[in-house]
């Protein structure tokens, strides 16, 4: 995505960089002083312990660019036992110190730090078990910390560590033809860090969020106890953590469901004016039983932004004259993108197959788009665009997302309202807004993980990536709080997904009456000493 900047991105990074480099070398020589001193004197676990203005500055800073909180150490664990150590010394303290697992550190909003105190850098246990297959070259597994393996009531699984990156359990598990089913859009993130959250793409009308993949779970509680856990085993741990955003475990370990990996992928994109209409095929397409379509998704094409944007470069260039033409004419267009798998099984019937799928859906004729791609390019469609922005200084920038999901019974309100009104007013350059369908029934109510409180059997996901530059965020944010404020006047009983709040009464809006009680009875628990994710502001406001 293009963006100018009135100077160069080196300089902007440079003045918002040296000022918290100071303040960095000054918490560097307290950082003692402000942990207990069992801490720093434990030798099994001060040797990890990392101070150094680098490292507290990366673990102040997340993708989000927008808030800055300095750890008073970062901890590099080399095995799970480090991490179970360093909670139970926590909690054991006459003053307890806070801590926060960082896998990637892919958060908006500070989600993964923990002001004064420890930052678990999980990446550390990742290179951990990649040195194990340096040492020796004879191991199957690329990775020691994935392993695949088969059971004849679950079917395939792989057990994979919670620091582990997707597009490696991608990879390992291609090794074998297998793969999980559930993914999200970017895949350098973390196993522990998505299962946090929910993990949701345009797979999840079918398969459920990547939580719904999950077998079995490792996690270090907030006493510094290492607990196995299922739903059949330890079940109020397991549902409290899948979409607990933190607060009742670390995640070291997930057992995920696996199934027989396609070759190839049938990568299709629609063009429509109509938001009813959009929605309509949509909805019809993911209600449809027999097609067994394996994504979908949707966007918003505005004349702000550009056609292509970082998500994926997907319509030619030769088209692009005219789609901005559309845009012109109806200001908004809006673009449904649906996929179907397909291997040597398959290559037969798969374009018939999808002439099925697009039959009788109401597009604009003649912008139709499709692609033919492998199963390995599609998942990690992203990652040019990282690559592309990086190396123009435009990746590490602030980046004030919003995601919602809305009830099916608004959505229409909703593209009135925002869509077609605030967004048109405000005229500011945007990134990718996704609007695409899910199932309701796809998810588990047991879990943290909350979707809105409607009985309508689909709602949408609704997210705004917006990036920005270091000067013109809070306008950016402006407008989040505008939406945020014109469904709050409308009634639009929408859930953040992602969330951040600053007080508890909207976290307890936000998870309704039965959630928040089950969700605070899982955290004195489970964490009682509230040690664990300080930056969700849940139960610690600073």
């Amino acid at each position: 995505m293009a963006m100018s900047y009135p100077f160069p991105i080196y300089f902007i990074l440079l003045i918002i960089t040296i000022p918290r480099l100071i303040s960095t070398v000054g918490k560097t020589e307290q950082w003692k002083s402000s942990l207990p001193t069992e801490l720093s004197t434990n030798n099994n676990l001060s040797e990890k312990l990392i101070n150094d203005p680098k490292a507290l500055e990366e673990a102040s800073t997340d993708y989000g660019n927008l808030v800055h909180d300095f750890p008073a150490a970062v901890f590099r664990p080399t095995t799970v036992n480090d991490i179970a150590t360093l909670v139970k010394l926590s909690f054991n303290s006459s003053v307890p110190f806070r801590i926060a697992a960082r896998g990637q550190g892919h958060s908006t909003r500070g989600q993964a730090m923990a002001r004064d105190g420890v930052v678990v850098d999980m990446k550390g246990l990742r290179e951990r078990d990649r040195e194990g297959v340096k040492n020796n070259i004879k191991m199957k597994n690329v990775n020691e910390g994935i392993k695949v393996f088969g059971d004849s009531k679950v079917g395939y699984y792989v057990d994979v560590g919670g620091e582990q990156l997707w597009i490696d359990v991608l990879y390992e598990t291609l090794e074998y033809g297998l793969a999980p089913v559930s993914w999200t859009d970017y895949l350098y993130l973390t196993v522990g860090g998505t299962l946090s959250n929910a993990g949701i793409s345009g797979q999840t009308f079918r398969y459920g969020p990547q939580i719904s993949s999950v077998h079995q779970l490792d996690v270090v509680t907030g006493k510094g106890e290492f607990v196995r856990c299922s739903k059949q085993k330890n079940s109020e741990l397991f549902h409290g953590v899948l979409g607990g955003l933190g607060q009742f475990g670390i995640i070291t370990k997930a057992r995920i469901a696996l199934e027989a990996a396609p070759k190839r992928v049938k990568w299709i994109r629609l063009l429509y004016s109509d938001f009813s209409v959009f929605t309509k095929d949509q909805e019809s397409l993911i209600l449809r039983k027999n097609s067994k379509l394996d994504y979908l998704e949707g966007m918003v094409l505005m004349h702000q932004g550009p056609i292509n944007n970082w998500r994926s470069s997907f319509f030619p260039l030769t088209d692009h004259e005219r789609i901005l033409s559309l845009v012109t004419q109806h200001r908004v267009l809006y673009c449904l993108e649906f996929a179907k798998y397909y291997d040597h099984h398959s290559e037969n019937t798969i374009n018939k197959e999808i002439q099925t799928l697009v039959q009788g859906l109401n597009y604009i004729p003649g912008f139709y788009y499709q692609k033919n791609v492998s199963f390995v390019e599609f998942l990690n469609r992203v990652r040019s665009g990282e690559l592309k922005l990086q190396s123009q200084g435009l990746w590490d920038v602030p980046h004030p997302w919003l995601n919602m999901f809305i009830p099916k019974s608004r959505i229409m309100d909703f593209n009135s309202g925002v869509f077609k009104n605030i967004i048109q007013k405000r005229n500011i350059t945007t990134g990718p807004v996704l609007v695409y369908p899910m199932n309701r029934n796809k998810w588990d109510n047991k879990m943290s993980a909350t979707i809105p409180d409607d009985e309508d059997e689909i709602f949408y996901a609704v997210g705004f990536l917006h990036s920005s530059r270091f000067d013109n965020w809070k306008a950016f944010d402006a407008q989040n709080i505008e939406i945020l404020k014109f469904c709050n006047d409308a009634e639009i009983k929408y859930k953040l997904y992602l969330p951040h709040y600053s007080t508890q009464e909207e976290w307890r809006n936000h998870f309704g009456p039965k959630k928040w009680k089950s969700f605070v009875q899982r955290k004195y628990q489970f964490d009682p000493r509230m040690i664990l994710s300080p930056g969700q502001r849940i139960f610690n406001n600073n």
